[in-house]
């Protein structure tokens, strides 16, 4: 068995000091790479999927996809997780699915395009975190608004994001609320927000302070040492990918996104998972052009998926490179979700401060 939770395999991260990207899948080839780039530098792996991408696969055959995944590389601790879930429903229906993790994002309401004010939040993600405890399964919840600090608003992604302008406050996670929010809904990892949005246009120009705002991971790790923060938007738009992408007829404006050194920064103050999409989908989109600029009477779609394949699997070993997932496969002991619900049921696992202590690893 390779099922693992989000917490599991994040308590394990923090105790070894790395970081775990999470791609977004919508099919089979998306999968294969995330899983062969894994095999090959013996690291463990959060696939997740949207909302956007449950309707586009459908849950049974996500989930069998899922299913092959874990026996053709029954080595590799996999956890399957809910991307931006928007109300109770979302999540359990996932977790019936063979979901491990789930993440309810309560900075919206269920539209997932209005902005929800804190008690919203933290009351429809405690019943979340109650009902996913209650067999096993991981949450990650989310506080502050995800959205540019530039333009002061945020960018849709399969139907998800918030409409309209909001304040440079919802835009910048609170420390000090984060320190509630951890304690009121007990919340496996939490997503925070400075700056990032989905994407591939996140900001206009190379990202510094006023715009990426570090200081606001590094701020809210120094109150909450044993929380797993997340960061979501956190592609990097490689300019290799977006020139390669153009070069063969595409129209993509200059872009900036993430750089890998920022999410290093990151990893440092208790960054252990990061949300990576846009960079997957240029990989191989960039490819599909290419293929068909160079080779104008070819009609196999296998001659586009495979090399488009390749090219994210190269993306992705070098995320696990990066953020040291490399090597720690095999190190994983994984703890059944049975086991998980008794740690929960006990108080094992309520948040803590002070000295961290890996219980689940």
């Amino acid at each position: 068995m390779a099922r693992i939770t989000l917490r599991q395999l994040l308590d394990h991260a923090a105790t070894c000091g790395y970081a775990v990207p999470a791609f977004n899948i919508n099919n089979m080839e998306q999968g294969i790479a995330i899983m062969q780039a894994a095999a090959e530098v013996d690291a463990p792996v959060i696939i997740q999927a949207s909302r956007g991408a449950r309707s586009y696969a459908g849950d049974i055959m996500l989930s069998h996809m899922i299913d092959a995944l874990e026996r053709t590389y029954p080595d590799i601790p996999l956890c399957m997780h809910q991307d931006h879930g928007n109300d109770e429903a979302t999540c359990a229906s996932a977790i019936a699915h063979g979901f491990t993790s789930v993440m309810m994002d309560g900075s919206l309401k269920a539209d997932a395009k209005t902005a929800a004010d804190y008690d919203y939040n933290v009351a429809i993600t405690r019943r979340v975190v109650d009902l996913a405890h209650w067999v096993g399964a991981s949450v990650e919840g989310e506080l502050g608004v995800l959205g540019s600090l530039e333009h002061a608003g945020g960018e849709q992604e399969d139907g998800h994001g918030v409409e309209g302008k909001v304040s440079h406050e919802q835009l910048l996670t609170d420390p000090d609320q984060a320190v509630d929010f951890v304690s009121a809904t007990k919340v496996d990892a939490l997503a925070i927000a400075m700056g990032t949005s989905h994407g591939a246009y996140k900001f206009s120009r190379k990202p510094d302070g006023d715009i990426l705002a570090m200081r606001v991971v590094e701020e809210i790790h120094r109150r909450l040492p044993n929380t797993h923060l997340v960061m979501h938007g956190s592609s990097s738009v490689p300019q290799p990918l977006q020139d390669m992408f153009n070069q063969f007829g595409g129209e993509m404006p200059q872009t900036w996104g993430v750089p890998v050194e920022e999410i290093v920064r990151g990893i440092k103050s208790g960054v252990r998972k990061v949300n990576i999409d846009t960079d997957c989908r240029l990989a191989m989109t960039a490819v599909f052009r290419k293929v068909a600029a160079q080779t104008r009477s070819e009609f196999d779609p296998r001659k586009f998926l495979k090399p488009a394949l390749d090219a994210m699997r190269e993306l992705c070993r070098d995320r696990f490179e990066q953020f040291g997932t490399a090597g720690h496969a095999g190190k994983i002991k994984i703890v059944p979700l049975s086991e998980m619900a008794r740690r929960y049921r006990t108080g094992e696992l309520d948040p803590r401060t002070g000295a961290r202590e890996s219980v689940a690893a």
